[in-house]
């Protein structure tokens, strides 16, 4: 496989604090939108978007998590690592969490700004993206920090 240390090669890149934007009717709106849009073309059925007990709150609740007086995903790159991570792998959703995953992760680089890389093109490829999604579903969950370190280095850090 990789070098025995190529883990701890990924470090947590360098980010400025932001102000989250995760609010919880926003997001189920544009879900409810995304919804419509998939159903009227047939690429999904009724259940897709369909929540588990509130998970979603859960997840955007512990994006604005706090320790000590302080957010323990401070910068733009931490809080999308951890919320395509994990809107995939905790499965709130009956259908659709891959691709309601990458939606909100999209529509969250381009409220910060860092949905373009150097050079003005997309900092995410459509088949990129599908990649990044199924490689967060298919990793086993004692690689979750080495994903969400992954995920940041491909965010890259803002300008």
């Amino acid at each position: 496989m990789g070098h025995p240390n190529a883990e701890s090669k990924l470090d947590e890149p360098d980010g400025q604090p932001h102000e989250s934007v995760l609010d919880t009717d926003a997001v189920r709106q544009a879900i409810g939108q995304l919804k419509a849009r998939l159903l009227q073309n047939g690429q999904a059925t009724e259940l897709f978007g369909q929540e588990h007990d509130q998970a979603l709150d859960g997840i955007l609740g512990s994006l604005h998590q706090t320790f000590d007086g302080r957010l323990l995903y401070p910068t733009a790159q931490g809080r999308l690592a951890h919320l395509l991570y994990f809107i995939i792998k905790d499965h709130p959703f009956a259908d659709g969490n891959k691709r309601i995953g990458s939606f909100l992760f999209l529509l969250h680089l381009q409220f910060y700004g860092l949905h373009l890389a150097p050079g003005g093109h997309a900092r995410f490829a459509d088949n990129a993206l599908v990649a990044l999604a199924l490689l967060v579903a298919e990793s086993d969950p004692g690689q979750k920090e080495l994903m969400i370190r992954l995920i940041q280095h491909l965010i890259g850090e803002e300008g």
